[in-house]
């Protein structure tokens, strides 16, 4: 049975989506979830792109031993230097080199011909073998690019030295029969094919990305390259939990498999979701609040009766935990413990005791604790702290101007602010500007309820900006001017960090 590669490309295309940019911190956390859950290769950036990318890639290569780490690159020498460089500490490293291949590229991007287009790609190919074994090229625009010359280009690369050949569809164009057949030409008009990996590069425009990936699977592809919650550029790229889940709840027909620990999947999901600030759809596949909930009664009949009537996936294969999770004030550490490994955290002692204390606080202001609030709190911020928060107060009515004063502190001293606003969430966030920096900038905000309670959690989320500098703040609280305080100083900290 063939073995299909999974190549995460959630910390590339994926943080290219609007909104989804991550902190360093929050890109090594995510690196190592993705080397936990077993994926093969993980795009961590594009060194050229900026420094903050060239130290994600440096910092991932060096912490990540089991999983291809890549650099995109483009057919340039500059961009393959820092990509090298930047890979210097990875255990396998991979140098990804895309250059546009279609007419309408080549015509209005790029201003190429097609004899200027094969000798670069060659040329940057045989270029990056000089430092790495691992060369991925991609005809970004492939699937709208003439057959014959697209299998040009690529018997080109691969006499190059090209390890892997990407056929992407980069604007979602296709359909699956077409990407299907052009997967079946090149396998029978490009020599030294059978010796490389043919990948599935899929966006989402049409809503076909893990329909075209999954044919380019049947057509020969033996690499899918996927996103964490389809995140990515536009509509987003094919969804790797759904990918995964397709190839092995239907292996027979697909006749291969993947070496991905579908268990991580639901963990992975949440994490991403958090670190971006997006919200999973509830009607996502796999991973959607939804995806094995049962509200017909004709539906919740059968489930009873045989959940294969209705769940084509047992929850707990994708990581969902099958108990109820109900955790109070009088709960003990063991069993505060137990209840974090049903969700797949193991943690280290001093971890537990931060964490048990989080939760026993969190126990203070809210009688239940279900999975929702666990996950939350278990997900908490890991930036280094700069300003925490000390005091605040709001006061407000219909009718009536809004005053907020806020205590922060900072490397052991007290900082107090007092400012008016409309509303007890502008006002709050104008004192933290008065004590921080005037120039903070607020891009977006938003705030949803965490379980369905009247006691539930809120959490907030906050995109800033300070200058060329923007960062993603999150906080979690009953209050959800606190949650909103909390989520404020937290993307502060990041700018700083």
């Amino acid at each position: 049975m063939r073995k299909i590669k999974i190549f995460d490309t959630t910390l590339r295309d994926g943080e290219q989506s609007p909104g989804c940019s991550m902190h360093l911190s929050e890109k090594l956390e995510v690196a190592k979830a993705l080397e936990t859950l077993g994926v093969d290769i993980i795009e961590a950036g594009f060194a050229i792109c900026s420094q903050g990318d060239y130290e994600a890639v440096r910092e991932i290569s060096k912490l990540v031993r089991s999983a291809s780490v890549c650099s995109l690159s483009r057919a340039r020498k500059g961009d393959v230097d820092a990509a090298a460089e930047a890979l210097s500490s990875a255990a396998a490293p991979r140098i990804h080199i895309f250059l546009a291949t279609s007419p309408l590229h080549r015509e209005f991007k790029l201003r190429m011909t097609k004899e200027q287009i094969l000798e670069q790609a060659a040329e940057s190919v045989a270029y990056a073998k000089r430092f790495v074994s691992d060369i991925e090229f991609s005809a970004e625009d492939a699937c709208r690019t003439e057959p014959e010359f697209l299998a040009e280009v690529f018997r080109a690369v691969i006499r190059a030295g090209a390890t892997t050949i990407n056929v992407p569809d980069t604007v979602g164009y296709c359909t699956p029969d077409e990407v299907r057949e052009r997967v079946e030409y090149l396998r029978a008009h490009v020599d030294g094919i059978e010796r490389v990996d043919i990948s599935a590069h899929n966006h989402n425009d049409l809503g076909m990305a893990t329909a075209n990936s999954l044919a380019m699977v049947l057509g020969g592809a033996s690499q899918v390259e996927c996103s964490v919650n389809g995140i990515g550029e536009r509509a987003g790229n094919a969804t790797l939990a759904e990918i995964v889940m397709a190839i092995k709840t239907r292996e027979a027909y697909f006749d291969c498999r993947t070496g991905v620990n579908t268990k991580e999947l639901y963990k992975v999901s949440k994490l991403v979701a958090s670190v971006t600030g997006t919200q999973i759809p509830p009607t996502k596949p796999i991973v959607g609040a939804n995806a094995f909930a049962h509200e017909s009664g004709i539906h919740q009949h059968g489930v009873l009766a045989n959940p294969s009537t209705y769940e084509i996936i047992n929850p707990a294969d994708v990581g969902i935990p099958q108990n109820k999770i109900v955790l109070g004030k009088h709960s003990g550490k063991h069993a505060f413990e137990e209840h974090c490994k049903a969700l797949g955290y193991e943690l280290s002692a001093d971890e537990l005791s931060e964490k048990f204390e989080a939760f026993k606080a969190l126990t203070d202001r809210k009688k239940y604790i279900n999975r929702s609030d666990l996950e939350v709190l278990l997900r908490g911020s890991k930036v280094a702290v700069k300003y925490a928060l000390a005091d605040y107060s709001a006061a407000c009515g219909r009718g009536s101007v809004t005053t907020a004063s806020v205590k922060l502190v900072s490397d052991g001293k007290e900082f107090s602010a007092e400012e008016q606003g409309n509303g007890p969430v502008d006002a709050v966030f104008k004192a933290i500007n008065t004590i921080v920096d005037p120039g903070i900038q607020l891009d977006d905000y938003r705030i949803h309820a965490v379980s369905e309670d009247t006691d539930a959690q809120g959490e907030a989320t906050v995109k800033i900006r300070l200058g060329e500098k923007s960062a993603l703040g999150r906080g979690v609280s009953t209050d959800v001017v606190e949650s909103s305080v909390l989520a404020y100083i937290d993307g502060i900290n990041k700018l700083f960090a």
